[in-house]
């Protein structure tokens, strides 16, 4: 087994002001402690307000650039010489791609790209000790694998690329040069490709944060389709102990898939954020929220179904998620209630710009 990464070295998160990358820094700090460089463009996605309770905390180094600067990653890792690179940054919303391919090639290759070419110069700087300890790890998607029928067997580690939409293709695009990195240079990479994540401080315009508050609000509960397409869910906090598994004990040059063992229909988690929120947030004169469901045409290219064979990260690390989806959702809920704020200062002009281009237009 590869040595991994100390507790006590800093880390260079990028993207980490975004919805994974802030629990994953608030995670770390919280069970690792080690100084935090973070890297973060603050894009429409990027929020500041996810980091507020780290004000002070002398662990958590902000730094608001793109990584697609190479003289400003290459000046941040030699000032702070971190022991590892954890990789979040990227344009990550399917629909938005649709609309917008090109910043998704632009952040996730060619900003992927920049990166890796900053993490290969000063890996290259390094003793032979700081080389046996750097990690760099790449944070990618279910996605790039296609998708599957009713009765397939999940997506393995081997399993071949099929990207259906431009995000897919390109995060598929960053995995293939991460893994390049690896195979030409020897620069020690991992990645991890995992299924669809929810929780706090989700940007509202994914799925579940898109039809918690709209039901708070008495607005149009969008389906696209019959409903029917499958995703496996991972609350966000086990993906955090699955990356720092990852990190500390992982194969240098392997994938790890990694996922939620809590496969649903969009339909019925759509039901189950209704009756959570008829439940935690009674509106007697509206009735039940299940009214508010509006089935949508369907997005161009919807994969059907998304399931994440896990195996080989529990085998190899013994990860295995902790939360089950029902109480995972009802955390999910009840923190979308009591961060009323946070809703209201992250949903600006530009995310109601946004809402009304993706789903103006689209009949029942």
């Amino acid at each position: 087994m590869q040595t991994g990464t100390n507790s006590s070295g800093p880390i260079l998160v990028t993207g980490g002001a975004g919805f994974i990358g802030s629990n994953f820094v608030l995670e770390w700090l919280r069970h690792v402690g080690s100084p935090v460089i973070n890297l973060d463009n603050l894009t429409y996605a990027g929020n500041r307000e996810n980091l507020r309770s780290l004000d002070g905390d002398a662990r958590h180094i902000f730094v608001h650039g793109d990584i697609s600067d190479e003289k400003l990653v290459g000046s941040l890792v030699r000032e702070h010489r971190p022991q590892a690179i954890v990789h979040f940054a990227a344009e990550s919303h399917v629909d938005r791609s649709i609309v917008g391919p090109d910043a998704f090639i632009q952040t996730n290759v060619f900003g992927t790209f920049a990166l890796l070419q900053a993490a290969r110069a000063y890996f290259s700087e390094l003793s032979r000790e700081e080389q046996k300890q750097f990690r760099f790890l790449h944070v990618s998607t279910d996605e790039v694998y296609g998708t599957l029928g009713p009765d397939d067997p999940a997506f393995t580690e081997e399993t071949a690329y099929a990207p259906n939409s431009p995000y897919a293709a390109s995060k598929a695009a960053s995995d293939h040069l991460v893994r390049a990195y690896f195979h030409t240079y020897g620069l020690p990479v991992l990645t991890t490709n995992c299924s669809n994540n929810y929780g706090p401080y989700q940007f509202p315009e994914k799925l579940i944060p898109l039809i918690i508050l709209n039901g708070l609000e008495g607005k149009p509960l969008p389906v696209y389709g019959d409903g029917k397409n499958v995703r496996d869910w991972l609350f966000v906090e086990d993906h955090c102990s699955a990356i720092r598994a990852v990190l500390e004990r992982g194969r240098l040059g392997e994938t790890y898939n990694i996922g939620g063992n809590s496969e649903r229909a969009n339909i019925d988690v759509v039901t189950t954020i209704c009756d959570l929120l008829d439940e935690l947030a009674p509106d007697p004169e509206a009735g039940s929220r299940r009214q508010l469901i509006t089935y949508v045409k369907d997005r161009p290219g919807h994969d059907r179904r998304y399931a994440i064979n896990a195996e080989k990260i529990r085998r190899e690390l013994g990860w295995a998620p902790t939360e089950k989806f029902e109480t995972g959702l009802r955390k999910t809920v009840q923190w979308y209630l009591d961060h009323r704020e946070w809703v209201e200062n992250v949903r600006s002009g530009a995310y109601l710009k946004w809402i009304e281009t993706n789903y103006a237009g689209r009949t029942a």
